[in-house]
């Protein structure tokens, strides 16, 4: 059925790899590098890098703008950037490699991998596998875990109380991105090897491809003097404010990188497993990997339909077939990679700011340029005003919902609800007073703190978000008979309705 849908769509717009000759690449590469100067010039991002490659060869790489906006390191081709979720399907070329000696099978199941792993259901549990957790059907909410790490949870941890959380929908029936589960069955697939999925992962492709500037240890980012800044606007400037340590879902996000390396990657992948003339991982083991498991929907700016394989995007649109993933930090990320197998021609894309549509515009312009020859229009206006549309009505809803009120009521004495509270889920919330005010500590040893300032009765708003300063998020109380709260709502932790605490001791 889904080899039909492939052919029914990819039959109006397909071009032959006829059309897109050495010449047509080329005459697009030169009026690529101009736009990407220019979005540079312009302001839409402070840095970026690309690489392209045709064939076997690559092509073009190039890096544009500066490390840190404000100072005067330029980006080139071998500049590290955090790759975000782009790491996904490094990650899925990663086990792919495993899967092709042998250590492990995309149908192992997790109980047997890692036994002590749990989904909050048993049937799911028992029959879990590497394929499931790579497709993102396993039933985990997409965001299950990622609330974790933000208040400093480390990955055997966050991974141990995943099975606190309810299913999104019944196993393998629906579609959840998960970083947390992705990450899951990477460290699974890994653990034959009687390796660490770090070890793993230079071994088995940073090592072979010569990706001496790639790690999947932030450590490793660190050391790294020519680094790109992570990036957000603040008063619509482009400052490097937060730094990102993405170790808990390395996996999933955690892929430190460089244009150079990473267009080394694109050859192999686009050359099914054989990398300069020596088969490195089986074609059967990376072709799983682009096979549509789950529908994704439509491409909200370009069109085409969407599918999920393992770790990879794969979308029949507007030219043919492709395989891509996008990847952003909210901190200050994003990237994109695009393959188009029929054509053996794929671009990466790494940037230093978010948010921004700046990747998925000029891969579009790109792809526009390589198969008919101009560009359709300006995609990179399309995409920036698809994610403004995406994340400033959502800050704008939060500082709506927490308009002062007037006039407020009162709330209690800071002593009523001042305490410890737990659930199994996020642990241990110490609420205290310091400086005339409440503090909420979280996390382990309370290692994150938030100021709470009182909104309206037994609720109160902090502002949790380092990117987004002004979005407010509330903290409530439900006061008992002894006039102290019984338990306590962290709405920037309830995502997945895991958010409410019961007052343990006094």
């Amino acid at each position: 059925m889904l080899a039909l849908i492939a052919v029914m769509v990819l039959s109006p717009h397909a071009a032959s790899a006829d059309t897109v000759t050495p010449d047509r690449i080329t005459a697009a590469l030169s009026k690529l590098e101009l736009l990407a100067e220019g979005v540079v010039k312009d302001g839409a991002v402070p840095g970026l890098a690309i690489g392209v490659v045709h064939g076997d060869e690559v092509v073009f790489l190039k890096g544009f703008g500066h490390r840190e906006a404000g100072k005067p390191e330029t980006v080139d081709a071998d500049t590290v950037f955090q790759i975000a979720s782009l790491s996904k399907p490094v990650s899925a070329t990663i086990v792919a490699a495993l899967v092709s000696e042998g250590f492990v099978s995309w149908d192992a199941k997790i109980a047997d991998l890692d036994p002590a792993f749990r989904l909050s259901e048993p049937y799911p549990t028992s029959e879990l596998t590497v394929r499931d957790l790579f497709s993102h059907r396993s039933g985990l909410p997409g965001t299950a875990g990622d609330d974790l790490e933000d208040i400093g949870y480390d990955r055997a941890e966050i991974l141990r109380r995943l099975r606190f959380v309810s299913p999104s929908s019944s196993f393998r029936a629906g579609y959840s991105y998960s970083n947390f589960g992705l990450t899951e069955g990477a460290v699974a697939a890994a653990k034959p090897t009687g390796k660490s999925w770090e070890e793993v992962a230079e071994e088995k492709l940073y090592q072979p491809l010569g990706m001496t500037s790639t790690s999947s240890r932030h450590a490793d980012f660190i050391k790294q003097a020519n680094r790109a800044a992570l990036h957000v606007k603040i008063d619509g400037v482009w400052t490097a404010r937060v730094k990102r340590d993405p170790d808990a879902q390395a996996p999933a996000g955690g892929v430190s990188s460089t244009a150079r390396d990473l267009s080394q990657w694109v050859r192999l992948v686009l050359g099914n497993g054989v990398y300069a003339g020596e088969t490195l991982i089986k074609a059967d083991a990376l072709d799983q990997t682009h096979v549509p498991l789950m529908e994704r929907g439509q491409n909200p700016v370009s069109g085409g339909t969407s599918f999920y394989g393992l770790g990879w995007n794969v979308e029949f649109g507007r030219h043919g077939l492709s395989w891509g993933h996008a990847g952003a930090f909210s901190v200050g990320a994003r990237t994109l990679v695009t393959l188009f197998p029929e054509e053996k021609l794929g671009i990466v894309i790494i940037a230093n700011a978010f948010s921004t549509g700046v990747p998925e515009g000029l891969s579009e312009s790109f792809a526009d340029l390589a198969f008919d020859g101009k560009v359709e229009k300006d995609w990179v206006k399309a995409w920036d005003d698809t994610y403004a549309g995406l994340f400033g009505p959502a800050i704008a809803a939060a500082k709506a919902t927490y308009a002062p009120p007037s006039p407020a009521r009162p709330s209690g004495p800071d002593s009523a609800y001042a305490g410890r509270y737990f659930n199994d889920f996020i642990g241990d919330a110490v609420v205290s007073t310091a400086g005339g005010a409440l503090v909420l500590k979280v996390g382990p040893a309370g290692a994150r703190s938030y100021s709470l300032k009182h909104f309206d009765g037994d609720l109160f708003v902090t502002f949790p978000d380092a990117e987004t300063p002004d979005a407010p998020s509330g903290i409530s109380f439900v006061l008992g008979p002894n006039g102290k709260a019984a338990a306590m709502t962290i709405d920037f932790l309830d995502g997945n309705h895991l958010g409410t605490l019961a007052r343990v001791g006094d």
